[in-house]
């Protein structure tokens, strides 16, 4: 039996993963569970699955969460971002789904690599912000790491057996979300639950604002960077609204190769649990002879700006990804909560690499450094929302 921690057991991803591990029961025990402030849901989830360790990423919600389990559960409680290394490095633990969202998800991440655990990586945030760190703490803990991300996922299977020194690039597959075609000016009045209504896949709201905007692209371009030791040169995004085709690998001699599946996210994850090894499951299936047609095109940069910052991010390194991820994070927020417009997202968020590349950039951090120059970002950001006249 493989021990399990997920980290975001509540998000989307999270409740995924706690559906395949029912599946695997055979093969997989919950071994530990944690979440910020989805204390309800989490509750069930421990009623229901008995895990021995539980980390509240908010300490102050300790008490509230133990008066909702009552004496139904007498395991280990952990609080704090200490809390979810702790979790993360346990000993009893040999695989660590990282699925929380944002930024919060870094240092659990780096705790499970620097520790040995195998990790199936589904928070972007760890890669984009502090990629070099990760990778290397990987490397040293000889940890292997697996992607979960539906694009990155595909990539992966399609080098299985490959030398990868002789990839010539890759292709990340994007949906366009839902305003793959809608005119520029019309964007500025974009609403959340519009944007919140994406085409294929049902995931999170800060993902599918990201996938709105392109910026989740974006920082799957800066993923891919760091997961398979690709410039950025080599690494291309294509719109393909039927979200069939997950990527897209060429080699040198010209063979491409592709990974096909239906817009499940329940697939990678299993895959990820159960690697080297496929498992029969009971999910969505697809079917050529009702297919149709796929389509792909180049991605509209003016209409979807972000993922030129992200590109521009990634290529100036340092801490410019901590910082442009902090930012979206930030405008992310505002406009699901209604303060900014749709089209401000971008603008704030190049707004803020700006200040940042004049008065705080570091080419080479440590995680500290990477860690401060997230919170500066956020409060960069909240100085610009105050003085533009942005805040309610």
């Amino acid at each position: 039996m493989r021990k399990l921690v997920i980290i975001g057991s509540t998000g989307s991803i999270g409740r995924q993963t706690l559906e395949v591990a029912e599946h695997l029961r055979e093969k997989i025990v919950i071994y530990g569970l944690a979440a910020h402030s989805s204390l309800e849901l989490l509750a069930e989830q421990v009623k229901k699955y008995r895990p021995a360790v539980v980390a509240l990423a908010d300490p102050g919600k300790r008490q509230a969460f133990l008066s909702l389990l009552g004496d139904t559960w007498q395991g280990r409680l952990l609080t704090g971002a200490e809390g979810l290394e702790e979790l993360a490095a346990d000993p009893e633990v040999e695989m660590v789904v990282s699925a929380a969202v944002g930024a919060a998800g870094i240092r659990p991440t780096l705790a499970a690599v620097k520790a040995g655990k195998a990790v199936a990586l589904a928070n972007k945030e760890a890669l984009v912000a502090a990629g070099e760190l990760i990778m290397a703490g990987a490397a040293k803990g000889n940890a292997p790491l697996l992607p979960v991300d539906s694009e990155h996922s595909a990539v992966f299977q399609c080098l299985m057996g490959e030398d990868r020194s002789a990839v010539k690039k890759i292709y990340l597959t994007a949906s366009g979300g839902p305003f793959r075609e809608t005119r520029l000016p019309d964007l500025a009045k974009v609403t959340p639950e519009e944007a919140l209504a994406h085409p294929t896949w049902r995931m999170g709201k800060k993902i599918t604002i990201d996938s709105a905007t392109l910026m989740n692209k974006g920082l799957e371009v800066i993923e891919a960077h760091w997961l398979f030791s690709l410039d950025y040169d080599r690494i291309h995004v294509v719109i393909h609204p039927q979200s069939i085709v997950h990527a897209v690998v060429e080699m040198v001699d010209g063979f491409c190769t592709a990974q096909l599946g239906p817009a499940d996210m329940r697939l990678p994850i299993q895959f990820a649990l159960t690697y080297p090894e496929r498992r029969e499951n009971p999910f969505s299936r697809l079917d050529l002879v009702t297919l149709g047609r796929l389509d792909f095109s180049p991605p509209d940069l003016e209409r979807f700006p972000c993922l030129a910052l992200a590109y521009a991010a990634g290529r100036r390194g340092g801490t410019m990804p901590a910082v442009m991820n902090a930012a979206n994070e930030e405008a992310v927020t505002a406009f699901l909560e209604g303060r900014i417009g749709f089209s401000a997202i971008p603008a704030l968020v190049e707004k803020v690499m700006e200040i940042h590349e004049k008065e705080g950039f570091v080419s080479s951090p440590d995680l500290e450094t990477i860690l401060d120059a997230d919170n500066r970002a956020r409060e960069v950001f909240s100085s610009l929302f105050q003085r533009q006249g942005l805040a309610r």
